[in-house]
């Protein structure tokens, strides 16, 4: 009993990291309507602000995968947590958009280096028939984040104040001192120490975590698949040796989906999406996107309890299959937006609603999960860095593409008009995203591996003998 509690309390504690990353993505929702009007900006300029933050986590994720091999994994977590402090009290103090712009790139720094840190340190200090759902609990985490920055925004949102985003982000200060704080007392990945001739560290974290009979031979285990590997070099080129092109593919594959089926547009645009299907005011469409991160947190709780139940490809199917419909539907409702009308505005945010739980029991989670599993040990670093990479420089494109997208793929007469500017409509985008969602699901067959109680070292002995992913049990 000892262990499964100290294994959870690890897992919940490095999961805060997920916390503050959609803390950090979902608060600027919310602030975007007041911040844009404090300072006189149009939409071309929240696009920069937002992405500004998506930058900042290519470039963690892009320099930090070699540094999480180096150094371990608990040392990098604990230094996203100071960067998540200083860039939370830099975003609020910030006196202008320029100042405001330079803080969410360095607090974007953080975001990316726990996107890829997080779920591997749990991953590798899971057992195999845990690893499934405390890895999720990342993915969960995130949802908490995203819900609690929307009740931050709600909190603090004040029509009469231009100034009242500035608290918003302040709020992010308290998840990442108990990130700092919680971890310090973590210990380290025993697979990262062991690695590192730390054998005796290693064992006893196993100790600790699966109890002392199973820790000799989880031991053995990684020894073994080590010692294999002592010949592999830990650098960019082994990722790209033949044995490992599929992991490769699914790393870079998984994170495509999970951001061009456009849920990060709901997630930073939705009080904008929901004032376009006829809601009134900033603050009754932050209530809306608080439905989102309502839906969002209890239908990841699903896919936590279910992914070491039945599995990722079914998750992953039944998801994208739910996602393709509800977003051909959404576009469908946006289209006869000026026949609808009252009806319209319900079924649209109902939809939205659909396409999120979907999405919470999919791709969502699975992104994550997937990526900490299929690189071997000597990369798992920086494999984990590059499918993080991939995530945040498709992120970037999708969010700073949207209203473009949107503009050009309006059908004539059927623009929707607030406060006298066209925002054009968004059915092209949502019908885009559609194409992306079946794509998905056709690569998925293919790439999609079943890892579902397989241990991190039955994955890499199965890519070194040339195994297809779908066959992978």
């Amino acid at each position: 009993m000892m262990k499964n509690t100290i294994i959870y309390v690890i897992a919940v504690i490095a999961a805060t990291g997920g916390l503050l990353f959609g803390f950090d993505t979902g608060v600027i929702s919310g602030a975007i309507p007041f911040f844009q009007k404090d300072f006189g900006f149009d939409n071309s300029m929240v696009e920069s602000v937002t992405s500004a933050g998506l930058v900042g986590a290519i470039l963690g994720a892009l320099f930090c995968g070699k540094i999480t091999d180096i150094l371990g994994r608990k040392v990098v977590i604990l230094a996203s947590a100071v960067i998540f402090t200083i860039g939370a009290l830099w975003s609020g103090f910030a006196p202008s958009i320029e100042q405001l712009i330079i803080a969410r790139l360095f607090l974007g720094i953080a975001i990316g280096v726990s996107s890829f840190a997080v779920p591997l340190y749990i991953a590798e200090i899971s057992p195999a028939n845990k690893r499934g759902s405390l890895v999720s609990m990342f993915q969960l985490m995130i949802t908490i984040g995203v819900l609690a920055s929307y009740l931050s925004d709600l909190m603090f949102a004040d029509e009469g104040d231009m100034s009242c985003w500035r608290p918003m982000f302040y709020i992010g200060v308290v998840p990442a001192l108990i990130l700092l704080i919680g971890m310090a007392f973590m210990p380290e990945s025993p697979r990262w120490l062991i690695s590192r001739g730390r054998d005796e560290e290693g064992k006893s974290v196993l100790a600790r975590i699966e109890g002392n009979e199973a820790m000799e031979d989880s031991y053995k285990t990684i020894k073994n698949e080590l010692i294999k590997s002592e010949k592999d070099k830990s650098g960019i080129k082994e990722l790209m040796k033949p044995w490992l092109r599929n992991a490769v593919i699914i790393g870079v594959g998984i994170m495509f989906f999970q951001q061009f089926v456009g849920i990060n547009t709901v997630i930073y645009y939705s009080p904008k999406i929901f004032l376009m299907a006829g809601f009134d005011g900033a603050v009754s469409a932050i209530w809306a996107a608080v439905g989102v991160g309502v839906v969002n947190l209890l239908f990841t709780i699903v896919s936590v309890y279910f992914v070491d139940r039945l599995g990722r490809r079914k998750l992953y199917f039944t998801g994208l299959t739910g996602i393709f419909v509800s977003l051909l539907l959404l576009g469908i409702c946006f289209t006869h937006f000026s026949y609808l009308r009252e009806m319209g505005k319900w079924l649209s945010i109902i939809l939205v609603f659909v396409y999120v739980a979907f999405y919470a029991i999919s791709i969502g989670p699975l992104g994550w999960l997937i990526i900490s599993e299929v690189f071997p040990q000597k990369v798992r670093g920086l494999g984990s860095s590059l499918g993080s990479l991939s995530v945040w420089v498709f992120n970037t494109v999708v969010t700073f593409t949207f209203f473009k997208i949107v503009k050009a793929f309006t059908v004539e007469g059927t623009e929707i008009y607030l406060d006298g500017e066209n925002l054009g409509n968004p059915a092209g985008a949502f019908w885009f995203y559609a194409i992306v969602a079946l794509a998905a699901i056709i690569w998925g067959y293919f790439y999609v591996p079943e890892t579902k109680g397989v241990t991190l070292e039955k994955i890499e002995e199965y890519w070194r003998k040339g195994g297809k992913p779908r066959h992978l049990r």
